[in-house]
């Protein structure tokens, strides 16, 4: 065997490597979500096994992360990531500024999922019902990269309260908070998500807890004018969570599926298609994949144009999928 002939064969086996790396790193998709104890996490999983039985030689899997910001940095990181964010945040990527002002990441809006909810919880008796009784309070602001975080940090800025010097601030995730809440080690935490959320609803079950949610409409317009027309009025009724005295008034940003620019149009079009046959399962999994319809899909604000293979199959079911 000569050695040009070796080359040759060598090259190829190379050749072969590489393609077979770059097929399996496409047909293994992962779903970047939050802590377990939001609406990501289930629901990531409920889309995860109807990819993995509707896309052949697909294995699709869900991943615990810090949320929104984590979510979207992933996805610029590689093709096979699938991201959950809030629409807010998204925008940010999308746009490059505020947290991600090292440059603007290379994203495509998916699939339109539910209204994120901001939910600034605490317990009757504790002293907190409004705003301003936050100030020099213990309170968690929502995991290190969250969007609940996030959404913290402007609300109490619009609120005009130091997130730093204010408040004695924590930074938990949503179940972490509600055990901490539960035993009295923080005051009140922000959590943005869909209603029920899992660990608000265990804490509202505990013997001698009453939750309370407390009211934030009236930073919404402040909100708007510095970051984006993106926040929505939102009222969360009483009968959310077990023992709520009263409806909540406040804001609500769209939760949204995002991939990066460069999946395949031929992926992002199976995947959306199965996830829409399939709607039922995801409903079984948790009542807010309810709104995941048609028609949100052109009526919701995501901050991120459609991917070309979502634009193909709105446009086949008769809708106008511009942004």
């Amino acid at each position: 065997m000569t050695k040009a002939f070796k080359g040759l064969i060598l090259a190829a086996l190379a050749f072969a490597a590489t393609w077979t790396d770059a097929a399996a790193q496409a047909n293994n998709l992962a779903i970047a979500t939050g802590g377990t104890g939001g609406i990501f996490y289930p629901l990531g999983g409920g889309m995860a096994s109807v990819i993995t039985k509707s896309l052949p030689g697909v294995a699709a899997t869900v991943e615990v992360t810090g949320g929104s910001v984590d979510n979207m940095k992933l996805i610029a990181s590689s093709p096979s990531y699938l991201g959950m964010s809030v629409a807010d945040t998204a925008y940010e990527a999308y746009k490059g500024v505020e947290k991600f002002k090292n440059g603007a990441l290379p994203l495509r809006t998916l699939l339109v999922m539910y209204p994120g909810r901001s939910q600034i919880v605490t317990l009757d008796g504790i002293g907190i019902t409004k705003l301003s009784d936050l100030k020099g309070r213990r309170v968690s602001t929502g995991a290190p990269g969250s969007a609940s975080e996030l959404w913290a940090f402007r609300i109490l800025e619009a609120a005009g309260i130091d997130k730093d010097k204010d408040v004695k601030r924590e930074r938990l995730s949503v179940g972490e908070s509600a055990s901490a809440l539960r035993d009295r080690k923080i005051d009140a935490f922000f959590w943005g998500g869909g209603v029920p959320t899992a660990a608000v609803v265990d804490l509202a079950l505990t013997p001698g807890v009453k939750v309370r949610l407390l009211d934030h409409l009236e930073v919404r317009e402040a909100m708007n004018t510095k970051y984006g027309p993106l926040y929505a009025k939102d009222l969360i009724t009483k009968d959310s969570y077990s023992g709520m005295p009263a409806d909540a008034t406040g804001i609500a940003v769209w939760s949204n599926l995002y991939v990066h620019e460069k999946m395949p149009e031929e992926q992002a079009y199976a995947i959306v298609k199965a996830l829409f046959e399939k709607h039922a399962d995801l409903v079984a999994v948790h009542q807010e994949a309810r709104s995941i319809t048609l028609a949100n899909q052109v009526m919701a604000n995501t901050g991120v144009p459609f991917h070309p293979g979502v634009v193909r199959y709105l446009k086949e079911k008769g809708l106008d999928p511009q942004r």
